[in-house]
C-alpha cells in the first residue's frame, strides 16, 4: 500500500489537477479569501491621519511595533480595519487550551467528541470578542494620545466617537478574520488562521526586499552583509525543511493470529514521531502574547503617557534581555505544552494494546506509555533548541544591522511550514481523486 501511495504520488501532473474539480474549487476559494483578507489590510481606521502615523511608526517601527506589522500583514502601519490581525483569536484558543488542562469542567467538555470541540470553539469566539475589545479600546487611548514630528495629532475625530468607532471597527475585522480563517478551513486548502498569517507576511516581502537593497544603495547596509543575509536565508530555508521533516521511527510490532485456516499479521511497522511536533505554533503563541501589550505600551509611551509605562516599553524594547528571555520562555513551555495536547503517550500505548501491537523490548501498557513519554521530551527538547534558535535569529539581524523582521527565521518558519502543509494537503487531495478513479474503473469491469 505505501508503495502504490508513492507511485501514485510520484505520478502527480497537472492533467490529474485539471481533473480534480473538487480541488480547483477549494484553491480557488483559498485564493479568493487571501484576496479579501489583503484587501482588508488598506482600509483605514476612521478618523486616523495616515501621514502622521506613517511618520510615527518609522521612528519606531524597527522594534516591538515591526514584529507586530509583519505578523498583521502590513496593518498596523497603516492602522486598517484589520490592524488587531487574527492574534485576538490566537490569544483566546491559548486561553481555552490552557484551562482545558486545569478546568475539570472544561477537560470534560472536550472529551465529548465532536460535540465537545464544538463547545470549545464557541467558548474560544466568545474569549475573542472580550480581548478584542480590550485591545482595540488600548490602540484606540494610545492614538489619542499620540502626536507626529511637527505637532500633528493622529486621531482627527472626538475623542469619545473615535474611542467608539475603532473599538467597533478593529473588532469587527478581528471577527472577520476568525470566520475566513474557518471559512478556508472547511471550504478551502489548508489551515486558515496560518495562511493568513502566512499571506500578509508574503505580501510585505517585497517591500522589505526593496528596503533592505535601498539600506544598500545608501551606504547604510554593506553589500556583503546584505549578501550574506540573502545566502543565510536560502540555509535557514533548508535547516527548517530537514527539521519539519525529521521524525523518529519506534518500530511497532504486531503478533500473528490465526483466523480459520489463515494467519494474519505478523508484521512490524512504526511510529512516526516528529521532532518539532508542535510546529509553527509555539513561535505565534508566543508572540500574540507578548506583543499586543508592549505594542499598546509604546502608543502610549511615544504620547507621553505615565512613566510605568514608559519604563515597561523600554525593557521590553528590541533586543531587550528581558524581552528576550520571556520570548524563549514561552516558546519553549508552549513547544512542550502544545506537544502533550496533540500526542498522549497514555491514548497511544492503550490503543497499541488494544489492537496487538507492542514496541519490541517494552511491555505493552504502562511501560509502553513511559517509553513513548520519555522519547517524546526528548524530541521536544531539540524541538523548542530549535525554535529558539530561529525565533533570536531576528532579534540578532535587528540589533546589528536593522534587518527588517521577514529575512527572520520566525517569519520563514511559518512561510515555509505552512506551505509545507499545504502542498501535502493538495497531494492528498489528489490521491485520493486518483484513487476514486482507479475504483471507479475496477468497477466498469467487474460489471463487464
Amino acid at each position: 500500500m505505501a508503495s502504490a501511495a508513492e507511485q501514485l504520488a510520484a505520478n502527480l501532473n497537472f492533467g490529474v489537477l485539471a481533473k480534480a474539480t473538487d480541488l480547483k474549487k477549494r484553491i480557488w476559494f483559498t485564493l479568493g479569501a487571501l484576496i479579501v483578507y489583503r484587501l482588508g489590510t488598506w482600509i483605514p481606521l476612521p478618523g486616523v491621519d495616515p501621514h502622521v502615523l506613517g511618520d510615527l511608526f518609522k521612528q519606531s517601527g524597527g522594534g516591538m511595533l515591526g514584529m507586530f506589522d509583519m505578523l498583521a500583514g502590513g496593518a498596523l502601519h497603516r492602522m486598517t480595519i484589520f490592524a488587531l490581525n487574527i492574534m485576538p483569536y490566537i490569544s483566546a484558543s491559548i486561553i481555552l487550551q490552557l484551562m482545558t488542562t486545569v478546568v475539570p469542567s472544561l477537560e470534560a467538555v472536550k472529551k465529548e467528541g465532536e460535540a465537545g470541540r464544538k463547545k470549545i470553539n464557541q467558548y474560544t469566539r466568545y474569549l475573542t470578542v472580550v480581548i478584542a475589545i480590550f485591545q482595540s479600546y488600548g490602540i484606540a487611548v494610545g492614538l489619542e494620545s499620540m502626536s507626529g514630528s511637527r505637532g500633528a495629532a493622529v486621531m482627527i475625530d472626538n475623542h469619545l466617537l473615535f474611542r467608539f468607532t475603532a473599538v467597533v471597527t478593529l473588532t469587527g475585522g478581528t471577527l472577520f478574520l476568525m470566520w475566513l480563517g474557518e471559512q478556508i478551513t472547511a471550504r478551502g486548502i489548508g489551515q486558515g488562521t496560518s495562511l493568513i498569517i502566512m499571506a500578509g507576511i508574503v505580501a510585505e516581502l517585497p517591500v522589505a526586499i526593496k528596503n533592505t537593497l535601498e539600506l544598500g544603495r545608501t551606504g547604510a547596509l554593506p553589500v556583503l552583509v546584505i549578501i550574506g543575509i540573502l545566502i543565510m536565508s536560502v540555509v535557514v530555508i533548508g535547516f527548517i525543511v530537514f527539521m519539519e521533516r525529521a521524525q523518529r521511527r519506534i518500530i511497532v510490532q504486531y503478533p500473528k493470529r490465526q483466523v480459520g485456516n489463515k494467519m494474519f499479521g505478523g508484521e512490524s511497522s512504526h511510529l512516526p514521531l516528529k521532532v518539532n511536533t508542535s510546529g509553527v505554533i509555539p513561535p505565534i503563541f508566543a508572540s500574540s502574547i507578548l506583543l499586543m501589550p508592549v505594542t499598546i505600551a509604546q502608543f502610549a509611551a511615544q504620547g507621553g503617557g505615565s512613566d510605568w509605562l514608559t519604563s515597561f516599553a523600554a525593557v521590553m524594547g528590541r533586543g531587550q534581555p528581558l524581552y528576550i528571555t520571556m520570548y524563549l520562555a514561552l516558546i519553549v513551555f508552549f513547544s512542550f505544552f502544545y506537544t502533550a495536547v496533540v500526542f498522549n503517550p497514555v491514548d497511544t500505548a492503550e490503543n497499541l494494546k488494544k489492537y496487538g501491537g507492542f514496541i519490541p523490548g517494552i511491555r505493552p501498557g504502562k511501560n509502553t506509555a513511559d517509553y513513548l513519554d520519555y522519547v517524546l521530551t526528548r524530541l521536544t527538547v531539540v524541538g523548542a533548541a530549535y525554535l529558539s534558535i530561529l525565533s533570536i535569529l531576528p532579534e540578532l539581524l535587528i540589533s546589528k544591522w536593522s534587518v527588517p523582521f521577514y529575512f527572520g527565521g520566525t517569519s520563514l518558519l511559518i512561510v515555509v511550514s505552512v506551505t509545507m502543509d499545504t502542498v501535502a494537503q493538495v497531494q492528498s487531495h489528489l490521491l485520493a481523486h486518483q484513487y476514486e478513479g482507479l475504483i471507479k474503473k475496477s468497477r466498469l469491469r467487474g460489471r463487464r
